[in-house]
């Protein structure tokens, strides 16, 4: 099923026994357009901390009506790290993060630990690790998607809007599309966007270059937020959009 991003924040974390929190936000793999983890904000059994949890230990075919259930304790969300969410993370920080959830590797008899205290040193910022070395580093490539939302949108002619939002396939947590507001060239329309479509992306200048042109947007099949993502649009937008030459 597709759903959008914003309408999973607020959503309630549920551990094998009680609540953990709510969802605040997504990190996802910029190279795959994959969510890797969910932001918690722990509430006040917790003070308020914000913590990471991978998508793997997500009880997918168990989910409530705005219940994500967990196979974690909240004994193990309480030893986890607390994170600076504004700060990106990178790649082999990322791994050492898995190494600490208790999760079996699928198919490699692997358990991951969960002690993360011992690595609350290992997690730089993308700009602190920057510091030390004048060359950027490639590995730094999760994304947050509440800093992506509000990204401009560039067509080759011009800018089309800013990001809203995002549309993933719940069934493999990929970022399908990105719902975009046309603002004044198109008042009060959303159109969306797939990943696939992308020419360029500027983390620095928060800017997406998209390989089509203002009046081609302009012209998709229109999206509509109040109503779920059906088989038929979603084909009806591939098609319009492999009918241009990109």
């Amino acid at each position: 099923m597709k759903r959008s991003i914003k309408s999973l924040i607020g959503n309630t974390i549920g551990a094998t026994d009680g609540e953990i929190g709510e969802v605040k936000e997504f990190y996802f793999d910029e190279e795959t357009w994959t969510i890797r983890y969910l932001v918690v904000e722990t509430g006040n059994w917790l003070f308020g901390h914000k913590v990471l949890i991978p998508k793997e230990v997500l009880l997918t075919n168990r989910w409530e009506p705005k219940v994500f259930a967990v196979k974690l304790t909240r004994e193990q969300i309480k030893s986890s790290l607390d994170i600076h969410t504004a700060k990106h993370l990178l790649h082999h920080q990322k791994i050492n993060l898995d190494d600490h959830y208790s999760l079996k590797c699928e198919g490699s008899g692997r358990y991951y630990g969960f002690d993360i205290q011992e690595s609350m040193h290992k997690v730089l910022s993308f700009e602190e690790e920057n510091k030390a070395s004048e060359k950027p580093n490639p590995n730094a490539h999760l994304r947050n998607t509440d800093k992506v939302i509000g990204y401009s949108i560039m067509a080759v002619d011009g800018k089309i809007g800013d990001v809203e939002d995002f549309i993933i396939d719940d069934s493999k947590w990929n970022l399908d599309f990105m719902v975009i507001d046309t603002g004044n060239w198109c008042p009060g329309k959303k159109v969306i966007i797939s990943q696939k479509w992308i020419k360029e992306i500027n983390w620095d200048t928060s800017t997406i270059i998209i390989n089509a042109s203002i009046k081609y947007v302009k012209n998709s099949p229109e999206y509509d937020p109040g109503q779920p993502m059906s088989d038929v649009y979603e084909t009806a937008l591939h098609d319009y959009y492999r009918r241009y030459a990109m």
